[in-house]
């Protein structure tokens, strides 16, 4: 989820803690919960600090450890150390019980959106993203701003208001999930090109009823649409080449990332005079042709790598970079 879901997921938790008599029982114990699983609600994405070591590493880790199994527990442990030593009269397993839900509301709400994260590490490296919540969800977050409002201003107990929001966001939640698979298992038999073989990815939008789709056919070729109100649009085509450059590329460290974390690559060549461009696109992200996320590796008449780059990026923006790409060639990594 976004920044400022995260946040809200935090003091949101911070309210269904007035649930725990151990809280209630001292203010500064209901101070430290309240720090500490504002803190936890936002610790994983800390990750984010690696996109200072370039884009390679940050698509490759960000969501990564981070996220996974002991980073639950380091966290946890981290965030309520911290705080204990700053306030050791505020017991130690309360106080580390509710951050650890924290992080792992944090963990489990960015395992429903479109990018995912690699919760399950180290027993599997693979991404889990369930397509089902936006990244920024206007209602998770509404209600949340509704329900701490309430709070705030006094006009409920914070032991019906957080207990009710959460009881309604796990309903939500249920709603979400079922909508998605109804739409998936809906999509080949509402699509009259519809072939054998063909995918449907249905990737959520801010809106509930509507859902841009991925169709990938047996090629490997992706058919970007949207699903709107029961009625399917195809927008796009995108067919993805092969040849021994785009194998070559795929050892380089940009497309490398770019291949650890994308789960529909598509592969595309193209000629500019005597260099030669392989751009590597997530076709989940192609409704967002002004902002998509792909890999670019340029390569010079020797087949040399002269540019490289892997993340979201604006057309215009990756053109000039690319124009202003020198023609000697680079360290493979660099740029």
């Amino acid at each position: 989820m976004d920044t400022a879901t995260h946040f809200a997921f935090g003091f949101g938790l911070a309210g269904l803690a007035q649930l725990d008599p151990n809280v209630t029982a001292d203010s500064w114990t209901a101070v430290a919960v309240m720090i500490g699983t504002v803190a936890g609600s936002q610790a994983p994405d800390v990750d984010t600090v690696i996109r200072f070591r370039g884009n390679e590493l940050y698509v490759r880790h960000h969501r990564g450890m981070s996220h996974s199994i002991p980073a639950w527990f380091f966290w946890t442990a981290l965030i309520s150390s911290a705080i204990w030593l700053a306030l050791p009269s505020v017991p130690f397993l309360t106080l580390a019980l509710w951050v650890f839900a924290a992080v792992l509301a944090h963990v489990g709400t960015d395992m429903f959106n479109t990018y995912g994260t690699q919760a399950l590490r180290p027993i599997t490296r693979r991404w889990i993203a369930w397509n089902v919540i936006h990244i920024f969800d206007p209602f998770l977050f509404g209600t949340h701003l509704v329900a701490l409002a309430l709070w705030a201003f006094g006009a409920a107990p914070a032991t019906v208001i957080f207990p009710t929001l959460y009881g309604l966001l796990l309903l939500y939640y249920a709603w979400r999930t079922i909508v998605h698979i109804v739409t998936e298992r809906t999509l080949p038999r509402r699509d009259p090109t519809r072939r054998d073989g063909d995918e449907y990815t249905a990737i959520p939008t801010v809106h509930w009823n509507v859902w841009n789709v991925v169709r990938k056919n047996r090629k490997g070729d992706y058919t970007i649409g949207v699903w709107k109100g029961g009625r399917l649009t195809w927008n796009d085509e995108y067919v993805c080449a092969s040849s021994p450059l785009i194998e070559k590329s795929k050892r380089h460290p940009a497309v490398d990332a770019f291949l650890s974390f994308s789960s529909h690559p598509c592969p595309q060549e193209e000629r500019r005079g005597s260099s030669t461009i392989v751009r590597w696109v997530d076709a989940r992200y192609q409704h967002r042709k002004q902002y998509p996320f792909l890999a670019v590796v340029k390569y010079n008449a020797n087949k040399e790598p002269v540019f490289s780059y892997v993340g979201w990026i604006s057309e215009e923006k990756l053109e000039r970079k690319l124009e202003d790409a020198p023609s000697k060639p680079i360290l493979v990594g660099s740029r």
